[in-house]
């Protein structure tokens, strides 16, 4: 069979070239009568969007059901991907994103955002007055939409995923007789942008402003945005096209259609052309006011823009008009005598067994590298196979000759032809672009097979191409227990055994999609074979499987995750139910126990808690405990006494076994009366402190008997008395009475506590008169304590008294020796001077 030259069907318009690739043939039925029809394109060759045009009358029609409904096509036509009955108020907008969710806008303002092409769908509402007002029309980009209400308000969506509508800047009041947008990635402000035609003028309305633009060629009934925002195409009531670029500084060319008949479509083909379409007529516009037409005798036609190009959709045919590649029109331009064109004659000589195919080769051998590159880049725009073979052959042919060539983007290329050549087959329907196919990245094109449940052919190319295939089989799984007939116990058996040793499977996924297909059982047991407790865990709460959620976390030993689950079984039971779960489970009681004594971090325990807790489990020494600990906290002796009577109350049913207890009790109820009487007799603040706290207090106001007192009844030793004593004495700086002490011939905790002390202090006088009263120190130690109370004679005449020369000559240096205190030095150790120093 002969195959058309690429040049075929090329049309030139000022410098470069068009072409219209015919991708698909006998795409609707004939009784579909596109005409009746609001057609909306995903991008990237994505599904199609019909819907029955509410303002149009329509005949009859037997063999069709008259009930409203959206229909999804692939762009091959054939069966619908998807039909979704429609019963939701009048649509004024339909569109897709750029991951091919399906958005729908009803005049009321509600938008339903429909994903995977399988019926599911969020919604939410615009607000901001849409209700009331009503929608006009919607215009949408990538990841948002904008609406125009009926009074010119418009309302911005900027993401799907989390919607959150805002009012933009206000038009002036008028009719909106066209109007587009410019996305937020192609503006300065990063915010999306408004162009509405609005009397002889366009006004561009941001989210802080709307300013006029100041043109007077108006009123525009179309306005379109090329792909990368920086043209805006308007097209006037007379049939003139105006191209300029996005900031309305320079025109750049017009174009008159002349047609007094406004057309239904004008639209960017790429970045350099404008299409216009009427019913049955499509003009091609490109620079400097050129232009093109094509004529389709099939009845109304659609045009979808993409990216790179316009998909042309009619009952009979799907085709994509787009601008040549300037690689395919270097090697297939007629009379070109670039290296890549003469590279693909080459091959062509080659196949014929005709000499000249060497003469070819060595009249471009210096620019052979660059010919290959240009045939490889070729043979990945063509849509025919027969071109991609042949460019590929002529690359492969010029490289053979070549010593050295880097065939990486050969390999590549041949690898993405095979992929593009699979999913453009009309059973599948997705006519991919070299160019669509690098922005929709193979992962994302995965993504889109999946959602046609094109399972087989998504695991060959993710195989070919190398990248994971762990979520082709999750995808597989989900739709199989949401879709599938057999009983939980054959779906759970297949689903296993099918995954079973794939690695990076996540079995929470599909456990996931079970349950919300109320499929609980099965949900339950394909948990099972998570490896992953953290990921069955959140999805057993949401199932109210609390209790197995539990011992799951537990099986883990991830504490962080039984906290987790914890905390939710906490707010979601009542109490006596949460602690029924819990006290089969030692490792949980233990950290709920623990959670309770930490409390809220800062010391402050949950002793509501820790009651509930002991009391549940019968642990009342515990429990007396809590109200021990609650009544050393109370700022009043009177609410301290209550929570002492609780405890004692508490260890008083098993006397034998609370001995120690019961006798703690008693004596932190006696503390706490003795307290509250110096409370009420000193004027001071005694409750909430220890025995020695309170000892302590007592000595630093002057209180000795009563300190004594309170050491006689709570039998404290009389070493820690005298420290406490000490301590007092100290902090009041009682020098007289601590001197008093030094008196005494023994003292329990010895004297070089006093000399520390008193030291430490800052009364080196004092702290010296109890260096002799020290025992048991080690040699030398007295002369370094005189030398810390800064009596350095003295601690020289403990030297002489040692015999330590040594420590005397540090002395004497630390002095000087021309100074009083030197010489007063030289003189305790005059027969050191004599001896030369030294030890003994």
């Amino acid at each position: 069979m002969d195959v058309a030259h690429p040049t075929a069907g090329w049309e030139q318009l000022g410098p470069s070239f068009y072409r219209k690739v015919q991708l698909y043939t006998q795409v609707f039925d004939q009784d579909l009568d596109l005409d009746n029809y609001i057609v909306a394109g995903a991008p990237y060759s994505g599904a199609i969007a019909l819907y029955r045009d509410e303002g149009k009358l329509v005949a009859y029609q037997p063999t069709r059901t008259s009930k409203p409904s959206i229909d999804i096509y692939s762009c091959a036509g054939g069966e619908p991907i998807l039909s979704i009955p429609w019963d939701s108020g009048s649509i004024k907008g339909l569109g897709w994103s750029e991951d091919e969710k399906l958005l729908v806008v009803t005049a009321d303002g509600t938008v339903r955002c429909y994903f995977d092409l399988q019926g599911e769908f969020t919604q939410f509402s615009l607000g901001n007055g849409a209700e009331d007002s009503g929608v006009k029309s919607c215009r949408f980009y990538a990841h948002g939409l904008v609406v125009l209400l009926n009074n010119n308000s418009l309302v911005s969506v900027s993401s799907y995923s989390e919607p959150r509508p805002k009012l933009l800047a206000p038009p002036p009041e008028g009719e909106v007789h066209s109007w587009s947008l410019i996305p937020p990635s192609y503006t300065n402000s990063r915010s999306v942008e408004v162009l509405l035609s609005i009397g002889q003028t366009i006004y561009v309305s941001d989210a802080a402003a709307c300013d006029d633009r100041g043109l007077d060629q108006g009123p525009f009934t179309h306005i379109t945005v090329s792909p990368n925002g920086k043209f805006v195409a308007l097209y006037t009531k007379a049939g003139r096209v105006y191209v300029i670029n996005s900031t309305f500084e320079e025109n750049l060319s017009e174009h008159d259609s002349k047609s007094k008949i406004p057309p239904k479509y004008v639209e960017w083909c790429g970045k350099d052309a404008v299409v216009i379409a009427w019913e049955d007529e499509v003009h091609l516009v490109g620079p400097y006011g050129s232009s093109a037409k094509f004529y389709y005798d099939s009845g109304r036609v659609h045009l979808l823009p993409d990216y790179d190009g316009v998909r042309i959709i009619a009952n009979d045919r799907c085709d994509f008009l787009q601008k040549v590649p300037e690689d395919t029109e270097e090697v297939f331009k007629l009379g070109s005598d670039s290296p890549a064109s003469i590279l693909l004659d080459a091959v062509e000589q080659l196949e014929m067994q005709s000499p000249k195919a060497d003469d070819n080769v060595q009249l471009i051998r210096p620019h052979l590298v660059e010919a290959v590159d240009k045939c490889v880049n070729a043979a990945g725009q063509e849509f025919s196979e027969h071109w991609q073979k042949q460019l590929l052959k002529a690359a492969s042919f010029g490289k053979s000759v070549l010593d050295i060539y880097n065939s990486d983007d050969f390999v590549d290329m041949c690898e993405t032809l095979r992929v593009l050549n699979a999913v453009r087959n009309y059973k599948i329907g997705l006519p991919l672009s070299y160019e669509q196919y690098q922005r929709l990245s193979p992962s994302g094109l995965i993504t889109r097979l999946l959602n046609r449940h094109e399972y087989l052919l998504a695991l060959r190319i993710a195989s070919y191409l190398r990248l994971p295939t762990d979520k082709i089989y999750v995808h597989w799984a989900s739709a199989k227990v949401r879709l599938g007939s057999e009983d939980d116990d054959t779906a759970c058996r297949k689903i296993v055994e099918k995954l079973s040793g794939k690695p990076g499977i996540s079995f929470e996924a599909i456990a996931r999609a079970a349950y919300e297909e109320g499929r609980g059982r099965l949900a339950t047991e394909l948990l099972n074979h998570e490896p992953r407790a953290g990921r069955q865990v959140p999805l057993l709460l949401s199932m109210e499987e609390d209790e197995l959620a539990l011992d799951k976390a537990i099986e883990s030993g991830d504490t962080d995750l039984i906290y987790f689950v914890l905390h939710q079984l906490r707010r979601k039971l009542p109490l006596a139910s949460f602690f029924r779960v819990i006290n089969s489970r030692p490792t949980a009681t233990a950290l709920v126990e623990a959670a309770a004594h930490e409390g809220d971090g800062d010391g402050h325990e949950d002793t509501a808690m820790l009651k509930d807790l002991y009391y549940q489990d019968d642990r009342r020494v515990d429990g007396a405990a809590v109200f021990v600990r609650e009544a050393l906290r109370q700022p009043e002796s009177r609410t301290a006494g209550d929570k002492l009577a609780l405890a004692a109350k508490l260890l008083a049913d098993n006397p034998k076994e609370n001995v120690f207890e019961i006798g703690a009790v008693r004596e932190a109820n006696l503390l706490l009366r003795m307290q509250e009487g110096f409370d009420r007799d000193l004027g001071d603040n005694f409750t909430g402190l220890s025995v020695n706290q309170t000892m302590f207090k007592l000595y630093r106001l002057g209180y000795s008997g009563r300190a004594k007192k309170i050491q006689g009844e709570f039998k404290v030793p009389e070493r820690v008395a005298w420290w406490v004593r000490l301590q007092a004495l100290v902090a009041k700086r009682d020098w007289n009475e601590i001197e008093e002490i030094s008196k005494q011939r023994k003292s329990p905790i010895g004297w070089e506590p006093f000399f520390n002390q008193c030291l430490q202090a800052g009364n080196p006088r004092l702290a010296a008169v109890f260096v002799p009263k020290c025992t048991g120190l080690e040699q030398g130690a007295t002369i370094t304590m005189y030398e810390k109370c800064g009596m350095r004679v003295r601690a020289a005449e403990e030297a002489v008294k040692l015999k330590d020369g040594d420590a005397w000559l540090r002395l004497l240096e630390a002095a000087g020796r021309g100074t009083n205190e030197g010489r007063e030095i030289e003189r305790v150790g005059g027969r050191f001077l004599v001896g030369g120093g030294g030890k003994g």
